[in-house]
């Protein structure tokens, strides 16, 4: 006779949606068993944030950082549980021009009071999940942030990284209260089919800037990386751009263009570029291509993400390579917009658009065939994690192995990174590192979410008064 099956075991081998995600399966069926989850009440709510300082400045889209604020955000229930969530703030990224309008330390500190006003309209309210929080309180987080930043046109990915850390501390206490205690049997019935896959290894994906000299890239690549994010857009003119782009790409297959990795279908390294919308007009990427045939380089192309800026609304379907979405793809609908505008792939950022906000992309982009990897935001090493939960489980790339495939450049740019990751409550478990190029992932990295679980307490001091 069989061993009788606990619910816990049921729950964990099947998730809510009935059906097993076994290592590299895809959910295939319906609800089976579907639970009303019990709602939520928040009764305290606090906040606080350090400062890390990066090793150089950090430059990208006409700014340079010289220092990330740490945010973390404190939710107590009526049942009296309580839950910390973190947020890596990035105010460049999330809108430039927000950046450009003040000081490092003011653009941070608008963003900061956006998180401040939204822990302030959630204490008091009832959930059911996270995602019906996020979706109660950005329209309001998001109107308070065009107030505060006198923009009509704030980017909502500005207001959505304000509420990281709200939302991870909501969906910690979502899985607290209902005795969850993995990442899949958090995620809702809706959600999974987008994140069924267990894949027993993530590509670590490395950034390599303007200034980083090609031996420092051969350097990566002789260590293991073999899937590189590598900035393209240079400084300059639009004609400028194009001539340093077309000698950086030519320097780059030079050096490493004829080596082989057993990650790939076709054995060769795949190339991914992100110009930040540096691209004015489509012609200008057209001549980056007919560059990239004339000198081989073309068919290792893997993705170019975001070449262009949001606003002109450019339709990519004639464009021969992958193009992929990440700021302009702020919601789902967003992304559902630049998918028929005929962009290939989305880079999901659920360390920069909340977990909750994510998890709606990643289904929209399934529904429509349509591949997703995770993005970086410099983020702290237990933000790395939540990433980490989020790779693990998407469908992999074309032309890829089975792997999940992250970007992280944390540890390339904090000055303060070793210190940080003492503060991971599993920082010395063995998916924490990269081998070769990947994260190897095991069972116990599924059964603990990577820590993201645990108790943190660097950050549980900060509200020992409570």
């Amino acid at each position: 006779m069989k061993n009788p099956v606990t619910r816990r075991e049921f729950l964990r081998t099947t998730g809510v949606a009935g059906v097993a995600t076994l290592a590299g399966a895809h959910l295939i069926g319906s609800s089976a068993v579907n639970e009303t989850k019990k709602k939520i009440t928040i009764t305290e709510v606090s906040s606080n944030f350090e400062r890390e300082p990066l090793i150089r400045p950090f430059g990208f889209k006409g700014g340079y950082m010289t220092e990330i604020w740490q945010t973390v955000n404190y939710l107590k229930s009526s049942s009296g549980e309580h839950k910390i969530g973190l947020c890596t703030q990035n105010v460049l990224w999330s809108d430039a021009q927000v950046f450009a309008a003040h000081s490092e330390s003011g653009g941070n500190a608008v963003m900061f009071a956006l998180t401040e006003r939204a822990l302030q309209i959630v204490k008091g309210q009832s959930f059911g999940t996270p995602v019906e929080l996020l979706d109660n309180i950005l329209p309001e987080v998001y109107e308070f942030g065009k107030k505060i930043t006198s923009r009509a046109d704030l980017r909502k990915t500005f207001a959505l990284n304000a509420l990281v850390g709200i939302d991870n501390a909501a969906w910690l206490l979502y899985a607290k209260e209902n005795g969850l205690s993995t990442f899949d049997e958090m995620i809702p019935p809706e959600y999974k089919p987008a994140l069924s896959n267990h894949h027993d290894k993530v590509a670590a994906i490395p950034l390599m800037a303007y200034n980083i000299p090609i031996d420092e890239i051969e350097a990566a690549v002789n260590q293991g990386y073999f899937f590189m994010k590598i900035k393209i857009g240079q400084p300059g003119t639009q004609e400028e751009m194009l001539e340093k782009d077309k000698a950086r790409l030519s320097a780059i297959h030079q050096a490493i263009g004829n080596i082989r990795t057993p990650h790939t279908k076709d054995g060769r390294l795949p190339y991914y570029f992100d110009a930040n919308g540096r691209y004015e007009k489509k012609e200008s990427l057209l001549k980056l291509l007919d560059h990239a045939r004339k000198i081989g380089a073309f068919e290792q192309i893997a993705i170019i993400e975001e070449p262009f800026a949001e606003e002109p609304e450019i339709d990519v379907s004639d464009i021969p390579v992958r193009l992929a979405a990440d700021e302009s793809a702020h919601t789902d609908a967003d992304a559902i917009k630049r998918i028929q505008m005929g962009y290939k792939a989305i880079a999901l950022k659920a360390i920069a658009k909340t977990l909750s906000m994510t998890m709606k992309i990643a289904q929209a982009a399934y529904e429509r065939n349509i591949p997703c990897f995770c993005a970086d935001l410099t983020v702290n090493p237990v933000l790395v994690e939540w990433n980490k939960n989020v790779a693990a489980r998407l469908k992999s790339l074309p032309g890829m192995g089975s792997l999940g495939l992250m970007e992280s450049n944390g540890h390339q740019n904090y000055k303060n990174w070793s210190t940080m990751m003492s503060y991971h409550p599993r920082g010395d478990a063995p998916w924490v590192k990269v081998i070769n190029g990947v994260y190897e992932l095991n069972s116990e990295f599924y059964r603990t979410g990577g820590g993201i679980f645990d108790k943190m307490p660097h950050y549980e001091e900060m509200f020992s008064y409570k």
